[in-house]
């Protein structure tokens, strides 16, 4: 599955799509940055509540397919701006934590 194919599903919105042909081949939960550096894989869809411009930072190092705001969270305009700038795709949903990686597993 593509980011813009879960972009796609009712469930979530893409916020920022410069690259929604990467695939997503598999995923990641977690809030706590340093963690997700070290254990998030590459081509994940990452899970997150936070959504602060280090989420880029930790996206350019880590390398998931995209990252998943759960609980109706929205980024703000830096960090928009700079997951523009570095080709990271950001997607939102209003659904919590648990159930927004339920529901991108099974369309997986």
């Amino acid at each position: 599955m593509t980011v813009r194919e879960l972009a796609a599903l009712p469930e979530f919105e893409a916020v920022c799509l410069p690259d929604g042909d990467r695939e997503i081949l598999g995923g990641y939960a977690g809030d706590l940055l340093s963690w997700v550096m070290g254990r998030a894989s590459e081509g994940d869809a990452w899970v997150t509540i936070m959504s602060n411009v280090n989420i880029v930072a930790v996206s350019t190092l880590a390398d998931p397919a995209c990252i998943v705001l759960s609980e109706g969270v929205a980024p703000d305009d830096d960090t928009l701006a700079r997951a523009k700038e570095q080709g990271i795709n950001i997607l939102r949903t209003s659904l919590d934590t648990f159930d927004a990686c339920v529901r991108i597993a099974s369309a997986l």
